[in-house]
């Protein structure tokens, strides 16, 4: 063999020397990926069944398709594993991995949980609260809180249907709200009660029966798609188009060590789902208040006059300046809030009408 041709030969050899290393080393990563045993989560919603079927199932399905086996979410509804109250101090510990719920239902020990849920008259329309959270600083301040907190991680919020008024008897002034009791979420109670509301506070599964026994006059807790979707509006017979506030404000909550094991693609891909649940949500709610007012036959609409019904936004108004006394991280959420309130009155149709 001639040195041109034994040059020839070693730099073919070295070329397929080189390939050969450079598969092995590409497909090695793939190879201890598949594996690896996956990552597994218990993750529970404040929703039961029927509701969750809508509000975060669909998204966690597609999560753990997607996942492709490296990750595995098992749902869980409403104070299945852990009562919703309890919820927060459950995920700290790790008995749970991660939480779908507003702040206010779960206890969260940080001073901005009295917004969560329903904040009285915080939002007219469900695209009220991303446009807070993600273009006035919500988003900053609640990351801000929840750093302060061992344990939990806050991942965002997003928006939910508006809080109507789901009654056995017609609600068609504000004397007829006096003595209730009703179902309702902590902070709206609170504010209710200045009305004359009775708060009652039961597990979720039992508010159907609780209905029918007379044990509750009504539920302020959703707005009328989900009176029909979860079963009220068979042991209701009346529903008040009048509501105190346009949005439920809800959020998505882990571990913090659960969530920092998570490698970044598949928190990404989590955050992904979690922003196909908050759209989905938009345009389901959407639907379904306009829907079943028109079309579902059930509940019987009943209404406030206007001019009654501002004495309770008034009062709201009151409510937010107290709120904002509590510490200086609430006072400039309620200045944030008010700001919008402001600008969107100013913008005028169709952002607010009134």
């Amino acid at each position: 063999m001639t040195n041109r041709n034994r040059r020839d030969f070693l730099k073919k050899a070295g070329v397929a020397t080189a390939a050969t290393v450079g598969a092995a080393t590409v497909g090695a990563p793939y190879v201890h990926a598949q594996s690896r045993a996956p990552i597994r989560w218990r993750m529970q919603t404040y929703a039961g069944p029927a509701l969750a079927a809508h509000v975060i199932k669909p998204s966690i399905d597609a999560f753990n398709k997607a996942a492709n086996g490296e990750m595995e979410i098992e749902l869980f509804y409403a104070d299945q594993l852990v009562p919703t109250g309890e919820l927060f101090r459950a995920m700290q510990r790790g008995t749970i991995d991660a939480v779908q719920s507003d702040d206010d239902s779960i206890a969260a020990p940080v001073d901005v949980s009295v917004f969560g849920g329903y904040f009285p008259f915080a939002s007219r329309y469900s695209l009220d609260v991303p446009a807070l959270f993600h273009h006035y600083g919500l988003k900053e301040i609640w990351e801000e809180a929840y750093a302060e907190v061992d344990g939990v991680t806050w991942l965002g919020a997003g928006a939910w249907d508006p809080c109507n008024f789901v009654t056995r008897d017609p609600i068609r002034s504000l004397e007829d709200l006096r003595g209730k009791r009703v179902f309702t979420f902590p902070t709206a109670g609170r504010f209710l009660s200045r009305f004359g509301v009775v708060p009652v506070t039961l597990p979720w599964e039992d508010i159907e029966v609780a209905m029918q026994t007379r044990e509750l006059d009504g539920i302020a807790w959703a707005g009328i798609t989900e009176a029909y979707t979860v079963g009220w509006a068979d042991v209701a017979s009346y529903y008040l188009t009048n509501n105190i506030s346009g949005a439920w404000a809800g959020s998505y909550f882990a571990n913090s060590d659960r969530w920092n094991e998570v490698p970044e693609h598949l928190q990404t891909l989590f955050k992904l789902c979690m922003d196909n649940s908050h759209y989905y949500r938009q345009h389901w709610y959407w639907w379904g208040e306009a829907h079943y007012r028109t079309t579902g036959g059930k509940l019987e609409l009943t209404s406030i006059p206007e001019e009654e019904w501002q004495t309770l936004e008034d009062a709201a108004l009151e409510f937010w300046d107290e709120i904002a006394e509590q510490s200086d991280r609430n006072a400039r959420v309620v200045q944030i809030l008010k700001d919008y309130r402001q600008t969107m009155q100013q913008a005028g149709p169709p952002y607010r009408y009134s």
